[in-house]
């Protein structure tokens, strides 16, 4: 039995049903093992040792490493076949070191799309695993976690964030500065003035042509003028004719898939990516995380004599620069499907319907993978002058000479015409229109719309910032972190990722800067050329950097805690509000010297003192949200406030300490007890016909 070991087990079945039953496909699930947090400031590493990493098994990934090596003593050869990039030829290696295979013998398996051609050519073509991408995944792995912890413990320990990162913060401060930006934002008046004008019973408008060649008069006099010169007719004074091209945009990388997937599907980043998974994981599409554009040879040419057949040669573009790689300098392929002939009607039924987020980001890619190499959308555009008064206003009407690509695929083209008439009149030079309405508009201008997910990846990708398999997760994260929010497509930043990109920028921009992340992915780059060696970038980061860091440590101002407005019962510090990763709660001023702390939910002071022991009575709530007064000092104190509002019921005197007997309440049944408890626990079964007796 020949033994294939991926990543992901859904590729198993795919992968099995083309080789055979002569091999077994299992899968890692990924990494099987992750650095340790042992050693300074829990990084793994050993500094020593030429920052030589300590890795743990995941305690997530035992059993299946329990199953792998019990397959690999079945197997007569072990072929690993993980995903063709940095990541997965790390996790390659370490599933060599893991399961004690040499390296340099073990074959390797590279493919780019999940079909029987491709994984046979793997089989037919192995490699062995390419040690400078390892190194450099285990550069940028070490980078990382020291720049990830160390920053993190710092702003934790000044403001309460809960982490910081080489992507996530140069990410984090592209959003914050926006949001700045819109917060700051000052409206401008500005006056929109249009005609409706008239001919042959049908109405349209044109839009004024103000000094600058816009739409809009922003000085008051000038529209005063405009206006006081404004006559009842006007006329048509000069006919432009242009004919434009527009061609066909390339096909999807990781970044223009997350981009057009959100504007056009309105799907968020962890969706796309999740459905993208699962169309590369059933071999409908190739590799999913890539920033390559081209696409094989063999595949351009099937899909121009697809293009012929299903619609004709006039159909059929030329192949756009960069489409077909050269010299192999971008192994990876842009994201295309697999085959033609599996349209999206073919494959509606492996997706239930077409409502499936997979149909449709599937059929968003087979349209844009043939509509690349499809010829331009050609339009005639003309553009009408009047005069009105001395007043230039124009409207401009698109007649499409050519459909091309947008015969199967569609999207708001980047060059759109602002003011296009959808229906005019038959116009001649010199006819003169009958002005039906002056339409003058007060309005002001609008503050930049909020980042959608699809703008922050295009904008991660301008900037160097991450990788195509970081772009989404890197969004998550600062969703899960709390520094940013999305709704409805807009993306918006919280008080605490404003705060914390306000600090690490103030204090760390060497280090967090969206240069520095640019630069850092050219050095991990050169790594894999083999270009520099990953000892040298490590010593080059490392050593500047946490001196950098020890210095701004304290440079970094700390939030003041907040006084409660009371001593601490046992040092008689004052008590402050403190925050931990679990919430908020009170402690001592002066701890660690004092560790005295009170409950997280302690509420609501309040100015009354306990009747029992004098502390400061609190307002809390129940866990069915029931509101109550006790002490402050609970545990050690348990007084608990009558409820005024409540009709105490008296229904005798209690045996055992002559207090009233009280009928009360637990979890929704009634009991009769003593209102002198907790002193006295004396209780008895609620019965209607007792108290009537007593």
């Amino acid at each position: 039995m020949k033994l294939v070991i991926v990543e992901s087990p859904h590729k198993c079945e795919t992968i099995k049903k083309f080789l055979g039953s002569e091999y077994k496909v299992v899968a890692t699930k990924g990494h099987l093992d992750e650095l340790s947090t042992n050693g300074k400031f829990g990084f793994g590493i050993d500094l020593e040792n030429g920052f030589k990493p300590t890795y743990v098994i995941s305690p997530s990934r035992k059993s299946t490493v329990s199953s792998l090596k019990k397959d690999v003593a079945e197997a007569s050869e072990v072929i690993l076949a993980t995903d063709p990039d940095r990541e997965g030829e790390a996790i390659a290696w370490r599933t060599c070191e893991i399961l004690s295979l040499n390296p340099k013998t073990t074959k390797r398996l590279e493919f780019h799309e999940i079909t029987q051609e491709a994984i046979l050519n793997a089989i037919n073509n192995p490699r062995h695993i390419d040690m400078n991408l390892v190194y450099s995944q285990e550069a940028r792995r070490i980078i990382d976690r020291v720049l990830g912890f160390r920053l993190s413990a710092i702003i934790w320990k000044k403001i309460k964030a809960k982490s910081a990162g080489r992507v996530q913060t140069p990410t984090l401060k592209l959003i914050a500065d926006h949001e700045r930006e819109i917060a700051n934002f000052v409206p401008t008046k500005f006056y929109a003035l249009s005609l409706t004008l008239s001919k042959d019973k049908k109405n349209f408008n044109v839009n004024y042509v103000s000094k600058d060649n816009t739409a809009r008069i922003y000085d008051e006099k000038e529209h005063d003028k405009v206006i006081d010169s404004l006559k009842d007719k006007a006329i048509l004074k000069d006919i432009k004719t242009v004919t434009r091209k527009i061609e066909s945009k390339l096909p999807f990388s990781t970044s223009s898939l997350q981009q057009e997937a959100g504007l056009t599907l309105h799907l968020d980043s962890a969706s796309i990516t999740s459905a993208a998974q699962y169309l590369y994981e059933h071999g409908f599409v190739t590799y999913i995380r890539t920033d390559g554009v081209n696409m094989s040879k063999e595949f351009v040419f099937k899909a121009r004599k697809f293009i012929e057949t299903q619609y004709g040669a006039q159909y059929v573009g030329p192949i756009k620069k960069g489409i077909i790689a050269t010299n192999n300098s971008n192994p990876h392929e842009a994201i295309r499907v697999t085959s033609l002939s599996r349209t999206p009607d073919v494959v509606k039924k492996y997706f239930g319907d077409k409502t499936t987020k997979e149909y449709k980001l599937y059929k968003l890619i087979y349209e844009r993978t043939l509509a690349s190499l499809m010829k331009a959308k050609e339009e005639e555009v003309t553009t009408y002058f009047f005069d009105c008064g001395g007043n230039t206003f124009k409207t401009s009407e698109v007649k499409v000479i050519f459909d091309g690509y947008t015969k199967i695929y569609n999207y708001t083209n980047d060059n759109e015409e602002e003011n296009v008439s959808s229906s005019l009149p038959l116009l001649a030079l010199k006819d003169e229109l009958s002005v039906k309405k002056i339409n003058d508009k007060e309005d002001f201008t609008k503050p930049p719309a909020h980042y959608s997910e699809a703008k922050i990846i295009k904008l991660m990708e301008e900037a160097g910032i991450g990788r195509p398999s970081t772009y989404s997760s890197t969004i998550s994260t600062l969703k899960k972190r709390k520094y940013i929010e999305s709704a409805k497509g807009n993306v918006t930043v919280t008080e605490l990722g404003a705060k914390t990109s306000f600090v690490m920028n103030k204090y760390f921009a060497d280090y967090t800067s969206a240069e520095y992340t640019a630069k850092m992915e050219t050095n991990l780059d050169q790594i894999n050329e083999g270009e520099t060696t990953s000892l040298k970038v490590l010593n080059d980061f490392y050593y500047p950097f946490m001196d950098y860091a020890a210095k701004m440590e304290t440079k970094i101002y700390q939030d003041e805690e907040v006084p409660v407005g009371r001593l601490c019962p046992v040092c008689h510090a004052q008590l402050v509000y403190k925050t931990s990763r679990f919430g908020q709660f009170i402690g001592c001023s002066n701890y660690p010297h004092c560790e005295y702390r009170e409950n997280p939910s302690a509420g609501k002071l309040l100015d009354e003192k306990c009747p029992k022991c004098g502390k400061p009575l609190i307002e809390r709530e129940t866990k069915n949200h029931k509101k109550f007064i006790g002490c402050s000092g609970y545990p050690v104190c348990d007084y608990i406030k009558p409820n005024e509002d409540e009709k105490v019921e008296v229904v005798g005197k209690c045996p055992d300490c002559g207090a009233d007997l009280i009928v009360k309440k637990s979890k929704g049944k009634k009991f009769i007890g003593c209102s002198n408890y907790p002193k006295c626990h004396h209780v008895e079964t609620y019965k209607k016909s007792k108290i009537e007796k007593k």
